[in-house]
């Protein structure tokens, strides 16, 4: 051999990572689910990525490999294993769900396992692995089309729920971002094996953690297949979302429906379990005729050895449908068999507590909610127990309960959002029914205003309460130019007609401190924003700074359309009487009596109008009547001791 023969031997490790490279190349060709997107050329423990594809689209969601190649024999059970440093470990840790992938040369097949199962392996198994610069990756099972489309599916899941949150995150403003951080749910990692994803999930559910296994449906449904029995749990926490009021997912549902229901009658299972779950996913999709049904069969065949608890939920579910349908006596009836198998059934207690509510019978409604406790409260069932406590206490006028009630839970107002809005509508109906109520609810609308400085409801009870205080001679907390100020700042977040009623409201303070200038300025406001009734108290103070031309077209609106009673009349005939327009003002005053004989005011006004027209025999005449029926009202005093004569 010539020396110029004597060339560089292709190392027998290049010739089996070309192997390994080829077959993984063309494994992913004909692939539907991922495509081999480039070959990392600067390889710390990157070989290549794949790029998760979705029903034909490129998706950008990638999966690092690190590729694999072995001569070597198969280990006695059947695996394969080869060494890794551990520095290739952490690097492809950054990204979930990457992949060691190997092939086997001997065999010409390829197999694969994540990152995470290799640190799980070495985590339970020896804990000072992390002093070794070298480990052994075991691969148990090849990289089918299957195993690749699982990989796919919980990457693409990852990436989604990354992409959503971060979105979510970018378009909130500042103020928003810690709500968003409370309502977000913890990242769940999810393994490709079967068992330990299955009791991960077992475990969940009986926590109760129903949302967070709802927003990982897909990832349990790509690991375990969709008639594997685990996936009932998945399937009933969708169920168990659509019954609490959460939007279902009818979809999921529906499948769950068919899984349960394909378990009746194998013996596997309680069959009146089945049903009862059958039952629960209808009344979830609000098929609640359908639900009846399977909630009958599951009472009418409880097994051998019946469970109370069940019967006694089953019979609590019933009633739900039933009130639905409109059977609310059958629904309570169903209730109290509930609470007779299982005294402590929050739920039941819940529904007749409810049932009591509806009918005015606060007490019993009381004694029920108070038995309600949910032991798992994940989805704040035992805050909206408290929420109707509130409502019940109210009726039951103790009010003081009811505010401690509420000083608890506005505590978890971050949690739930409907608290504040709940508890701001108790307190709209209930919250000036007293003085103690007044000023025990002005404190919650601090409390609220402070929390949600632009609620339009807040500021408007807050300042009707300081109405009703001041009007009760209680102290309000507010001068009037403080509440003046406060109005004519925070107008625009409140609605036209409750506007309009604070405005009148401090009109009358002003007329009350016979600030009659201040207080034209408040009812005109009133006026100005609905019209209406408001133009009588306009008119009024417009009478009183002497300005009838302005006043007269406003009241007479008043008295002949939109409140014709005898006060509207009376202001008429002074507006006239003060305008020199003696005819209209003695008409005016006739039409206020014939509504009102008692006016006592009208009577003496309704004279004087005939004195100062000279008319003394019908001012006499009108005179002695008001004497006669008004003894001891102060102008018979001055009548009596000014002009006696007039009296005879």
């Amino acid at each position: 051999m010539s020396h110029f023969d004597d060339l560089p031997k292709r190392s027998t490790s290049h010739v089996t990572e070309d192997k390994a490279e080829a077959a993984f190349t063309n494994f992913l060709s004909v692939s539907e689910d991922c495509l081999l997107q480039k070959a990392v050329r600067k390889d710390y423990g990157t070989d290549c990525e794949i790029e998760v594809v979705d029903q034909g689209r490129a998706t950008n969601v990638r999966i690092h490999v690190q590729l694999k190649g072995t001569e070597k024999e198969t280990n006695a059970d059947g695996s394969i294993s080869v060494a890794i440093g551990r520095a290739n470990l952490n690097y492809l840790l950054m990204h979930p769900y990457s992949l060691f992938v190997c092939y086997h040369v001997p065999t010409g097949t390829l197999w694969a396992r994540t990152t995470e199962s290799v640190l799980r392996q070495y985590e339970h198994a020896n804990p000072d692995w992390a002093a070794q610069q070298t480990l052994t990756v075991n691969f148990t099972e090849e990289l089918t089309s299957e195993r690749l489309r699982k990989f796919a599916e919980l990457a693409k899941s990852v990436a989604l729920s990354s992409r959503d949150k971060r979105i979510e995150q970018t378009a909130s403003t500042a103020d928003e971002i810690p709500d968003v951080i409370r309502r977000a749910l913890p990242d769940l990692h999810i393994g490709d094996d079967a068992q330990e994803t299955a009791d991960v999930l077992a475990q969940l559910y009986e926590s109760g953690a129903d949302e967070l296994v709802s927003a990982n449906f897909g990832r349990f449904a790509a690991v375990l297949n969709a008639d594997h029995d685990a996936m009932g749990y998945a399937y009933m926490a969708e169920i168990n979302l659509g019954m609490a009021g959460r939007e279902p997912n009818p979809d999921r549902i529906t499948a769950g429906m068919a899984h349960f229901a394909s378990r009746i009658g194998l013996g596997r299972y309680h069959d009146a379990s089945l049903h009862y779950t059958v039952g629960n996913g209808l009344a979830a999709l609000g098929r609640d005729e359908e639900a009846a049904t399977e909630y009958r069969k599951a009472l009418e065949n409880p097994g051998a050895s019946p469970d109370a608890q069940l019967l006694a939920q089953t019979h609590k579910n019933l009633g739900s449908s039933l009130e639905k349908l409109g059977k609310e006596e059958q629904a309570a009836e169903h209730y109290r068999e509930a609470l007779r198998l299982s005294p402590n059934l929050a739920e039941a207690h819940h529904a007749l507590a409810s049932y009591h509510h509806r009918h005015g019978n606060y007490q019993e409604a009381l004694d029920h909610f108070d038995k309600v406790v949910f032991l798992n409260d994940s989805l704040g069932k035992q805050a909206s127990v408290a929420g109707w406590r509130i409502n019940v206490l109210f009726q039951l006028g103790d009010a003081k309960g009811a505010f401690r009630e509420i000083n608890r839970l506005i505590v978890e107002a971050n949690t739930h959002k409907w608290i504040w809005p709940w508890c701001a509508r108790q307190l709209a109906i209930f919250g000036r029914a007293s003085d103690d109520n007044a000023r025990l609810a002005l404190t919650f609308w601090d409390r609220l205003l402070a929390a949600h400085p632009h609620h339009p409801i807040g500021k408007r009870e807050q300042l009707l309460a300081k109405f009703y205080l001041r009007a009760a001679g209680e102290d309000p907390g507010s001068t009037y130019s403080e509440i003046k100020v406060e109005l004519e700042t925070g107008i625009q977040r409140i609605e036209t007609e409750a506007c309009a009623l604070l405005w009148d409201r401090l009109g009358h303070w002003a007329q009350d401190d016979e600030n009659w200038n201040e207080a034209e300025f408040c009812f005109r406001k009133a006026y100005d924003l609905v019209g209406g009734h408001y133009g009588y108290c306009l008119g009024t103070a417009l009478n009183f700074l002497g300005r009838c031309e302005e006043s007269l077209p406003i009241l007479q609106e008043q008295a002949e359309t939109l409140q014709p009673d005898a006060m509207s009349w009376f202001q008429v005939a002074v507006a006239n009487e003060k305008l020199g327009r003696t005819e209209e003002s003695i008409e005016a005053y006739r039409e206020a009596l014939l509504l009102d004989p008692e006016y006592s005011l009208a009577w003496f006004n309704l004279g004087g109008v005939h004195w100062n027209n000279g008319d003394m025999k019908s001012a006499s005449e009108i005179w002695k009547a008001a004497v006669e029926q008004f003894p001891e009202h102060q102008l018979s005093d001055r009548l009596r001791s000014e002009i006696p004569f007039v009296l005879l």
